[in-house]
């Protein structure tokens, strides 16, 4: 019989898949903000791929050692007291929504280039808002996108990014960037840190998705040698896409220019392809744009729906519609939470900074896991699951990336005012909620006894 698991070329296209999203057409703005030279804006984007590489090595092999469906989300339940599993799932649920929030911004900003005004961020929040309630509606009847037009959109986007990188081969529309590396003002080496650990936020959002391969652990032929080496392709692929992508904008806008600038490729498209070529452009992502908050409007809402059946939620997040199947409570939810966030930060830096500070918690507490699966399944060892050889560097490396970033995110006042008290205080009040919600049902289960 035919084997039905994936082979490294499978597993190689599924990882670039997962990453490669719409970061790149918006985020890349903000880490070049906040970097004082080139060096730092290539750095961050460089030690990104390495930290991404990292996670996604350790998060198979935790899904090769406790293969479950929604594998990110049960290793907390697993491995930690279940009020820090309720409290980080819910997070990584807020996130999500912020994070569908930012992309939509990237979204509005390129479409509102084609429509003649002097358009702002309320302007965007509102558009965004119209496309979440639109694609609202259709999951609320039950519609959704099919697996070609997913495919298709995969296309689209690396149609995208290649037309970027062919920007390359146009050298007279180059700018002089001498002068940005010799940028007056403090460039010591703390200088040099801060301004990295507050640029990596961009590369860190672009680089998200790679965590789901804790959910391929057990579906990989040859486990021990596709595994890494399809994670190793993968991530490589996107980190020379990354890099020549950024190297467009930096040749064709200029470092010091791409500061000002929001929706970055549209500008590049522009300056090479003419005013009709970005309009094409922006059409395309914007499309990308659509089908993405599509697709977390329909999985996050699943896993909100799962956290009701087991009981992590009150039981009417479990509730669906007998005609429609559709996740009524759950999706309603997840969608007023997303426009609820873009009014209370509608501007990308702020979306992007909580979003990020969020996946911090997340990040460094699901991937801590490993240690305690390595030492909870050594009986697995040697039966052919996936077993990093990196370890325990990979993981170490990307524990103290994570945990640099959203110190570097808590620092920065100056850009992040209220993000890091935001993210901290929403952890504080879904833990509050997980232990008065357990109460209640304590209480509940006295009463019927």
């Amino acid at each position: 019989m035919k084997s039905t698991k994936l082979n490294l070329f499978s597993l190689t296209m599924i990882v670039v898949g997962l990453v490669i999203g719409m970061g790149i057409f918006g985020a890349v703005s903000s880490s070049v903000k906040n970097a004082i030279n080139p060096s730092v804006y290539f750095g961050a984007w460089i030690i990104g791929g390495i930290v991404a590489l990292c996670g996604a090595l350790t998060y198979a092999e935790i899904g090769s050692r406790y293969p479950v469906t929604g594998g990110y989300y049960k290793v907390f339940a697993k491995a930690y007291h279940p009020s820090i599993a309720f409290a980080i799932n819910c997070l990584i649920l807020v996130s999500n929504a912020a994070s569908l929030s930012a992309v939509a911004i990237i979204g509005a900003g390129y479409i509102l280039k084609l429509v003649p005004g002097n358009w702002n961020d309320t302007h965007k929040a509102i558009l965004s808002s119209i496309a979440i309630v639109i694609f609202y509606i259709i999951n609320l009847r039950g519609l959704k996108l099919s697996s070609m037009a997913q495919n298709i959109l995969m296309l689209i986007k690396i149609s995208m990014i290649l037309v970027l990188i062919v920007a390359l081969f146009f050298p007279n529309k180059y700018v002089d960037n001498s002068a940005a590396y010799h940028i007056a003002g403090d460039s010591g080496n703390m200088s040099w840190i801060k301004s990295l650990g507050v640029s990596m936020v961009a590369a860190s959002f672009a680089y998200g998705g790679y965590q789901q391969t804790i959910n391929f652990g057990s579906e990989v032929d040859k486990p021990a040698r596709n595994m890494p080496l399809g994670i190793f392709i993968g991530i490589a692929i996107i980190i020379i896409l990354y890099l020549l992508v950024n190297l467009s904008y930096y040749n064709i806008i200029g470092f010091e220019q791409l500061k000002g600038q929001k929706e970055i490729a549209y500008v590049v498209i522009a300056k090479v392809f003419g005013e009709n070529g970005a309009r094409i452009f922006s059409g395309f992502l914007f499309l990308g744009v659509l089908a993405y908050v599509n697709g977390l409007l329909m999985s996050n809402p699943r896993v909100m729906y799962a956290m009701g059946e087991d009981g992590s939620l009150p039981k009417i997040f479990a509730g669906r519609n007998e005609k429609t199947g559709v996740l009524t409570f759950s999706l309603t939810l997840f969608a007023a939470a997303c426009i609820i966030i873009l009014f209370f930060m509608q501007r990308f830096d702020e979306l992007l900074s909580f979003s990020i500070f969020l996946d911090c918690f997340g990040m460094v507490l699901s991937s801590a896991t490993i240690f305690w699966f390595r030492k909870k399944t050594k009986q697995l060892d040697g039966t052919g699951i996936f077993k990093m050889k990196l370890f325990p560097l990979a993981p170490i490396i990307f524990i103290a990336a994570y945990t640099f970033v959203g110190i570097s995110i808590a620092m920065d006042y100056q850009n992040n005012q209220y993000a890091a008290l935001r993210g901290a205080s929403v952890l504080a009040v879904m833990i509050v909620i997980y232990f008065l919600f357990k109460h209640k049902s304590s209480v509940q289960n006295k009463i019927d006894s």
